[in-house]
């Protein structure tokens, strides 16, 4: 056989093939779904510019309020319509009520109240009691230093002021030789070395 009989082959076989077209949904997120029909059975896909990628296994909320349920990936299982919201009625309570009911709440707080700060204080009185008596201890114990302290230091005191003051130191500056510098002497050997190191 030819190429071109060849090729002609398979673009007729191509052009048998029938296109397929894929219906759009929106989730309510703004995601968009692709299928080829929104009916159990079929592939759903989520678009994001050209990628599809199978949805993800769950509920998905659509924009018109049904819900996609999705038991396996890129597969729907069915399509469920929104469900109604369920109104509850609600009585009014009397007024004798919600007064009965504040005040049992007000007993209620004060009790407690008064059984936490009991509670609290005999707490805080255990835990800071061994402390208390530990400072108390330490202190009594510094009092002691220093009166000790203050005694020896009065002692001193008192031995120093019976001894006679030393005598004063007076300056003596001594007499200053100036330094003369001569010009017209003799050289002698170590200027004649620093005379030829410079030239």
């Amino acid at each position: 056989m030819k190429a071109n009989t060849i090729l002609n082959r398979i673009l007729a076989e191509l052009a048998s093939v029938r296109e397929v077209k894929f219906a759009t949904m929106n989730l309510e997120n703004g995601a968009v779904l692709e299928a080829e029909a929104f009916e159990a059975g079929n592939e759903v896909f989520v678009v994001s510019g050209e990628d599809r990628v199978p949805a993800p296994v769950g509920e998905h909320k659509l924009e018109d309020g049904r819900i996609l349920i999705v038991l396996e990936e890129g597969m729907i299982a069915e399509i469920k319509e929104a469900e109604a919201p369920v109104e509850v009625e609600v009585e009014m309570q009397s007024e004798e009520a919600v007064a009965v009911a504040e005040e049992v709440a007000s007993e209620a707080v004060s009790e407690v109240t008064e059984e936490v700060a009991a509670v609290i204080e005999v707490a805080v009185a255990e835990a800071i009691a061994p402390l208390v008596e530990e400072i108390q201890s330490e202190m009594k114990k510094m009092k002691d230093e220093m009166g000790k302290y203050k005694q020896e230091l009065a002692a001193a005191k008192k031995e120093f002021s019976s001894q006679a003051a030393a005598k004063p130191i007076k300056h003596n500056p001594s007499k200053e030789q100036a330094h003369k510098v001569e010009f017209n002497r003799p050289m002698k050997a170590i200027d004649r070395v620093l005379a030829r190191l410079n030239n």
